[in-house]
């Protein structure tokens, strides 16, 4: 069941976590389809709309758990929401805005830097961009009361080792900080080696977000690898489709990235799979209404603000138990490297856009590493 989350006031909520399904196939159909395929509608069953809620978050807060997609402290204060995520891109944002508690943030990750690097041999730059991660991600967990996820330097994406070594550092930080290793999930990109890494992670009961989640094999990977959940990104999938396909645009459930979402939710319930689902990168509210019901929704500020001045009556469109009713795939073997690239490779929409998003992240942290070097105390 669902537990009410206010726009206001934020609760603990459903994720999805503890349903598990009998396997077992019925008209089954093949697994993999490439990512040029044409999109068909996925409609689901629906379930009866929220009747006793007033805004169109606050109904959707009595399905799905809301997480806030921001490093913006204010933002994320004025939302209410469960949970929170941020990326290279936010840190880096952070590092440049003049508000004093940011600022002290970058002055703290700088000090904290120097000093660690003098006493371990550690690298000093690796140190401190961790370190203001886990000083943005800090102070949210005083804001929310879930979890927040902070992301290992993306470019690691295809580092296993270097991936684990950073992911406990950074939750080591938190831990020296007060924050248990529950409230936070270490946010991975989707490459096999970061579903690797999320493996041995998850072995120490350090939880895991495997992000930039494009295709059907990126998803299956996860989920066999014990990831804690996956970020698939609907609006990034919307726009190679409008272009690709030259469209101006889908219908609700029709929508590319809804029609993904959907299709890995369903299978996940009916395999079994304890993974999260919590889709990301909204282009518009029509999509957020297209997965009402999935298991978590990572949002931007300003869809949440829409949504919140919204009193139209909304639809529950997933479910678990129907959702395992409805999946007509069979079940992926358990895949080694080999299978991971080739079945991800025949989707070309997943291939550009992983890799796409790996050098957009990593760019933003290449100005966050800029910005740290040029800070007064780094010399000092």
């Amino acid at each position: 069941m669902a537990m009410y989350l206010s726009s206001k006031l934020a609760l603990p909520g459903f994720s999805g976590r503890n349903v598990r399904h009998a396997r077992g196939r019925h008209n089954a159909t093949p697994s993999v389809t490439t990512g040029t395929a044409r999109v068909v509608s996925v409609r689901a069953a629906a379930a009866p709309v929220v009747d006793s809620l007033t805004t169109e978050l606050d109904q959707l807060g009595g399905m799905s758990v809301i997480c806030v997609d921001s490093g913006d402290l204010t933002a994320v204060r004025s939302i209410g929401s469960v949970d929170s995520t941020t990326n290279p891109l936010f840190v880096s944002q952070a590092a440049q805005r003049e508000d004093p508690q940011y600022v002290q943030f970058v002055a703290e990750a700088v000090s904290y830097a120097r000093e660690r690097s003098a006493r371990t041999g550690e690298d000093r730059i690796e140190l401190a961009i961790d370190r203001l991660t886990v000083n943005l991600g800090r102070e949210i967990t005083t804001i929310v009361p879930g979890v927040v996820s902070s992301e290992v330097d993306p470019r690691l994406s295809f580092d296993e080792d270097a991936t684990v070594r950073r992911g406990k550092r950074i939750i080591e930080m938190y831990e020296e900080s007060g924050v248990s290793r529950e409230r936070i999930l270490i946010k991975v990109a989707g490459t096999w080696e970061g579903c690797l890494a999320a493996e041995r992670l998850e072995a120490e009961g350090i939880r895991t977000n495997i992000t930039l989640v494009f295709s059907f094999a990126q998803a299956v990977a996860a989920a066999q690898r014990g990831a804690f959940l996956i970020s698939p990104f609907v609006g990034r999938l919307l726009d190679w489709h409008k272009k690709a396909e030259g469209v101006d645009g889908y219908g609700r459930f029709e929508d590319p990235g809804v029609v993904f979402v959907t299709r890995v939710y369903r299978y996940f319930k009916r395999y079994g799979h304890d993974t999260v689902v919590m889709p990301a990168s909204w282009r518009n509210c029509e999509e957020i209404r297209g997965l009402a019901g999935v298991d978590r929704m990572t949002v931007g500020p300003a869809l949440l603000e829409e949504m919140k001045e919204s009193q139209a009556r909304l639809e529950r469109v997933l479910e678990p138990v129907s959702a395992a009713k409805a999946c007509e795939e069979e079940e992926v073997d358990r895949m080694e490297g080999k299978d991971f690239h080739w079945m991800h490779t025949q989707d070309a929409c997943a291939v550009e856009k992983l890799a796409e998003g790996i050098r957009a992240f990593s760019a933003d942290t290449d100005k966050l590493e800029a910005i740290l070097r040029s800070h007064p105390g780094w010399a000092a």
